[in-house]
């Protein structure tokens, strides 16, 4: 466990050292190995980080009165920027909370921000800090990012947000993917939830590799992110779905496409894996295994893995994430493990590595391992009303089932 705390440990320093403390707002990336001058910060970052400080705290890695005051801090400030019906910018200035580099106002950012409030908030029951959280949760009008501000009253799936001068994204979230979190958030909330008819809308791709079935989505941090805060294991949904076998399903194909695609890439031969949206030697990418495993034109791949992105798997393949944790500590040569961990990525063809960390993939990792070892996130978020109310929503549903079970009854 020793390596696990590490990784824990390190993540928490990021998301505090990270944040200004002024603002509360946290840094998108990080230099690892040497000192940086980003200043943009990502809401979904801040949500992350709000996260963290529940586990910090009960790791003993940061007192309880210090933590609460930052979750303060960070609260007060968020309640003061500028926001959409109460969605908020995705990139901003991390001192000033000014939009930066002419991002979106992020409907899936704003909830990944939402859920780390939402567990900060149940953790330290304060009464401010709770005012704050449900003034957050209840400005959301779900209504105007489902129908595009009642231009589209028939449509239910969410947009991706919306732009100044432009207006509504026209991309919605029509696939299966991390959104998840979002409409299950958006199902639950307390003003102006989601119909139930959203869960139904979005399309669920079911398709086999291997012998094992799993909703098709290509990097695996589709897969893991809504599961950091939602914990459905031996349950279904009112469609007959099992999400929890889908999301460990597609940790064993991501590591067993690497696996088939050993004699192509030095850095698979290696027995690294873990395909998944990240750094790469040619810039920013969503690698992931998309359909054919015999054709490698249908995969995002060129033997770029993400450390943080096989850890992230330990809820779900516990041993496969600590094998490659292990694995990936070994590889180090100086060049994977620095201030807060593991590199964002690297890639043995290319003897390529990233500088940087990122927030949200640090933070993910962080939250899968805690939810692992204690559980905790997972607790605090059952407690919520409407996380309650979110899964009644859906229809989720205790089985009983042998292994293995199929994705879909």
């Amino acid at each position: 466990m020793a390596l696990l705390d590490e990784i824990q440990e390190r993540a928490v320093l990021f998301f505090w050292e990270q944040a200004d403390p002024i603002t509360g707002l946290i840094n998108d990336r990080a230099g690892n190995f040497a000192e940086d001058n980003y200043t943009v910060a990502s809401i979904a970052t801040t949500g992350y980080g709000l996260a963290a400080l529940p586990i910090g705290v009960e790791r003993g890695w940061i007192g309880s009165t210090v933590a609460a005051e930052r979750a303060r801090i960070t609260l007060r400030f968020l309640l003061s920027m500028p926001h959409q019906h109460g969605w908020m910018v995705h990139f901003v200035d991390k001192q000033s909370g000014e939009q930066a580099w002419n991002s979106e106002y992020s409907t899936i950012d704003t909830a990944l921000l939402l859920a780390g409030v939402l567990a900060c908030s149940q953790y330290f029951q304060l009464p401010d800090i709770t005012a704050m959280s449900d003034e957050l949760y209840r400005r959301l009008d779900w209504w105007w990012v489902l129908t595009n501000e009642n231009t589209q009253p028939e449509k239910r799936v969410v947009s991706h947000g919306w732009r100044n001068g432009i207006g509504f994204i026209t991309n919605n979230y029509i696939d299966y993917s991390e959104a998840v979190l979002l409409y299950l958030l958006g199902l639950g909330a307390p003003e102006k939830p989601l119909p139930d008819s959203a869960w139904e809308a979005f399309e669920r791709p079911l398709h086999v590799y291997a012998g094992l079935d799993w909703l098709r989505a290509g990097p695996v941090f589709i897969h893991q992110m809504p599961y950091s805060y939602f914990s459905v294991p031996n349950q279904r949904d009112r469609l007959g779905l099992d999400y929890w076998t889908a999301s460990t399903n597609a940790m064993k194909i991501n590591r067993r496409y690497c696996q088939y695609r050993a004699r192509k890439r030095k850095t698979y031969a290696e027995g690294f894996w873990g395909l998944n949206a990240s750094d790469g030697p040619d810039g920013y990418k969503p690698y992931g295994v998309l359909a054919d495993p015999k054709d490698p034109t249908s995969s995002l791949e060129d033997g770029t893995v993400s450390p943080t992105g096989a850890i992230a798997s330990i809820i779900f393949t516990p041993e496969l994430a600590i094998s490659a944790a292990h694995a990936f500590r070994e590889k180090d040569e100086g060049a994977l493990w620095g201030k807060y961990g593991f590199a964002n990525a690297f890639n043995v063809d290319r003897q390529w590595h990233s500088p940087d960390v990122i927030g949200i993939d640090l933070g993910m990792a962080l939250l899968a391992i805690e939810n692992h070892r204690t559980g905790l996130i997972w607790s605090l978020m059952r407690q919520l009303t409407s996380v309650q109310r979110a899964l009644a929503a859906a229809g989720f549903y205790s089985v009983t089932e042998p292994e293995p079970r199929p994705v879909k009854r």
